[in-house]
């Protein structure tokens, strides 16, 4: 069992409490055993004493020293009837160096001299007051050495240390085990489930089902499962995300080659005799390289983000005519769909700086929810673009008159494939938008969203400081 283990610093620091334990009580239990071992001693002289009493006459000097050696004392005082009289004695070898009364002695003061004299190596002469047995006077006075007590008390402290010693190991085993099976076990439990998910963490037969019985380890455990869960799923929608990418990488480069082709045949449009057709020509071949551009991008996107944006100086408001140019044009071909109205508030001469076509995907997929969010209602609506400028930043307002964002969409609002209205939509819509609008250095905020309509906002900030830009020269 090493000490790097919890079980072995468990048993470690129970062997440890549990001798500090009896260390603690091994002191009261000395002074006890010290206050037994003189009031024995008085007893016996007391006894001794009773043996000349009894004769009424004196004894021989060696009976008395017989009677003082088996008592274990040097002498003894007796006081009856208020008189204090010398009943048995022999030589002291040496000064008195304290005195006991036991009959009023705290248990701080007898546990004091206790330790003092446990730990003074030498032999002291010492007197002890004490009452009498059974009331045989009014107390007794004996004289001492301290060498048989202090034998008998470290000799009683060893065993009652060698005791404790085995109990603390036995306590510390005990424990150890009740610790093995109550927490360690669920512990390794837990851990061969973390080690089992972490070498298959989209396996979902490797989340662990919390069966833990005690409350803490249970609700480890459930925390655990949920983390697992969020992990598993999160896992699983990137891999989705993954396969999606290289999928539609795949497409763009075949609609790529497509778009080329059909670019070069709309090119020669432009030379059409119909003035109609001459018209629409510039319109056309401008929407299909946005596609093309679009497809390009796509190809490039192995960084899984977009790319960065190439600046240049233009009017906004010619972008915002072409957004709802092509945006009513999707409405008038929707059957059985309200008139949707398209409203522009914009300078005509504002010009800001930013990604031309980016910032024509923002407001293209503003627009398109905002129509689809009417058109699903079946209802008349309108859409209204805005625009205006500070001394800080270019903003652009996108609101409808639809039934506003679902709690879920709002929760979830820039999110991929979370935050769709729509029924069959992806939630790409916004979250495009928003990624373009933050690699300008900006922000796209929902203003608000409630059964009168939304409103987004876009901030294009002036200052350039965080962008990265597209190598290659920026157009003013």
């Amino acid at each position: 069992m090493s000490l790097n283990t919890l079980s072995g610093r468990f048993a470690v620091l129970t062997g440890i409490f549990v001798l500090l334990a009896e260390l603690l009580i091994l002191l009261p239990s000395l002074a006890n055993y010290r206050l037994d071992f003189l009031e024995s001693r008085l007893e016996r002289a007391q006894i001794a004493s009773l043996a000349l009493l009894a004769t009424d006459e004196s004894l021989a000097s060696d009976l008395e020293s017989e009677l003082l050696e088996n008592a274990g004392v040097f002498n003894v005082v007796l006081r009856r009837n208020d008189v204090r009289q010398l009943v048995l004695s022999s030589p002291i070898p040496g000064p008195i160096a304290a005195t006991y009364d036991l009959r009023e002695q705290p248990f701080l003061t007898s546990a004091s001299d206790a330790l003092a004299q446990l730990m003074d190596p030498q032999n002291q002469v010492i007197r002890v007051i004490g009452a009498p047995v059974n009331q045989a006077g009014q107390l007794i006075e004996i004289t001492m050495d301290t060498k048989q007590l202090r034998i008998e008390m470290i000799d009683y402290g060893l065993r009652l240390l060698f005791i404790s010693a085995a109990f603390s190991i036995l306590t510390a085993l005990l424990l150890n085990v009740a610790a093995q099976r109550m927490l360690l076990v669920p512990i390794r439990r837990v851990i061969s489930h973390m080690t089992a998910y972490a070498n298959a963490p989209e396996d979902a037969r490797s989340i662990i089902t919390p069966s833990a019985r005690l409350a803490e380890l249970n609700e480890a455990e459930a925390s655990l499962a949920a983390m697992q869960t969020t992990v598993t799923s999160a896992l699983r929608q990137k891999a989705r995300l993954a396969q999606l990418g290289q999928a539609v990488a795949r497409i763009s480069h075949d609609l790529r080659n497509i778009l080329t082709t059909a670019q070069i045949f709309a090119d020669r449009l432009e030379t059409s005799e119909d003035p109609a057709v001459r018209r629409a020509a510039p319109k056309l071949v401008n929407s299909i390289s946005r596609a093309v551009n679009l497809c390009e991008t796509t190809l490039a996107f192995g960084k899984a983000e977009e790319p960065a944006p190439s600046l240049s100086r233009f009017n906004l408001s010619a972008l915002v005519a072409e957004v709802t140019e092509a945006e009513a044009l999707a409405a008038d071909r929707v059957d059985g769909a309200g008139h949707i109205e398209f409203l522009t508030d914009v300078p005509p001469g504002l010009m800001i700086r930013a990604d031309r076509d980016q910032l024509f995907r923002v407001l293209s997929n503003l627009s398109r929810n905002a129509r689809q969010a009417i058109e699903a209602t079946r209802k008349p609506g309108t859409i209204e673009i805005g625009a205006g400028e500070d001394e800080q930043e270019w903003f652009i307002r996108v609101g409808d008159t639809g039934p506003g964002l679902p709690k879920k969409a709002r929760d979830f609002l820039f999110q991929p494939f979370s935050g769709g209205s729509r029924k069959g939509g992806t939630g790409l819509g916004l979250a495009i938008a928003a990624d373009l609008v933050r690699n300008h250095g900006g922000r796209l905020e929902l203003l608000r969203s409630d059964e009168d309509g939304t409103q987004f906002c876009l901030h294009l900030p002036r200052e350039l400081a965080g962008v990265a830009l597209r190598d290659g020269p920026i157009s003013e």
